[in-house]
């Protein structure tokens, strides 16, 4: 009897083992599923912070380098012939150095001045030739080397443009220099309704006369929320930014003004410090989970 009373309370035991054990099997899954490490997650994702940023308003023209101030240098009488040639156009030349040396019919010798320092533009001094006042100059000077830029501008931009705006101007062979608007069209041609812009520039460097060159005119400047232009989408319902809001993409409609070196000025719709996707996509709509994984740029602030 004491036996059967000791089998029968070992297999009681056993059974509750069993029952235990398969609640555990089946319980264990449910706790896992609700444990958020292991929820599902999104597609990682490349995201950056807005930031604020100026941009430059700017009106880009085309055009040529031309003189400032050209002087023409010829002797004060007729009948000379010249014996000497003491400059070659190209060369720089300064107030009262000797250019030349003429012979009169009478003999004797007389000296040609420069009037200006600058540039010898031209020269057609010859040894031998003749020179007078009125025949051709033996010598064209670009006084002070100066010159400027002619920019043709159309009818749109021509009101943007005043005195004194900054220039930058980018001339092929001579790279950039600075310069001022100092003149600003108040007609148009009317066949190609471009108008003519004058610009000043100031540069030590050798320049050349009908020199092809391109101009970006400073016209103003705007500061705001700033992004890349990957960031930006482009959609028959207008233009949108993705942000990520607690790991979910919320879509943004908003208002770009201003664009420059790959970015572009967000006038309204994002502040300052949003986190947004750095190339925005089709891909992704709004409300899906993702995983931001933040841009070198911005993890190294």
């Amino acid at each position: 009897m004491t036996l059967s009373v000791a089998s029968s309370k070992r297999t009681t035991t056993w059974a509750r083992l069993l029952v235990a054990a398969s609640l555990c099997v089946f319980t264990q899954p449910a706790l896992a599923a609700d444990d958020p490490a292991d929820a599902p997650k999104g597609a990682a994702v490349t995201v950056l912070t807005a930031a604020k940023s100026c941009f430059s308003a700017t009106v880009e023209v085309s055009g040529i380098l031309i003189p400032r101030e050209e002087v023409s240098i010829r002797p004060d009488r007729p009948g000379l012939k010249v014996a000497e040639v003491m400059v070659d156009a190209g060369e720089n030349v300064t107030a009262g150095q000797i250019l030349a040396r003429l012979t009169p019919p009478e003999g004797g010798s007389l000296q040609v001045q420069a009037t200006v320092a600058g540039l010898v533009s031209a020269s057609s001094a010859v040894i031998g030739s003749l020179a007078s006042a009125k025949g051709e100059a033996l010598f064209s000077i670009i006084a002070r080397s100066e010159f400027e830029f002619i920019g043709q501008v159309p009818t749109r931009d021509l009101p943007k443009l005043k005195v004194d705006q900054p220039v930058r101007v980018k001339v092929i062979g001579a790279g950039e220099l600075d310069g001022k608007v100092k003149r600003v069209a108040s007609t148009v041609e009317p066949n190609s309704q471009l108008g003519q812009v004058v610009v000043s520039i100031t540069s030590a460097r050798r320049l050349m006369s009908n020199s092809y060159a391109r101009a970006i005119i400073k016209t103003g400047e705007s500061c705001g929320v700033a992004v890349p232009l990957t960031a930006v989408l482009y959609s028959a319902g207008g233009t949108v930014v993705q942000v990520v809001r607690r790991q979910r993409i919320e879509t943004r409609r908003v208002e770009i003004g201003l664009m420059s070196g790959g970015r572009v000025e967000v006038r309204e719709g994002l502040s300052d410090g949003d986190v947004i996707v750095a190339r925005a996509g089709a891909l992704l709509r709004e409300g899906d989970p993702v995983r931001p994984v933040m841009a070198n740029a911005d993890a190294k602030k």
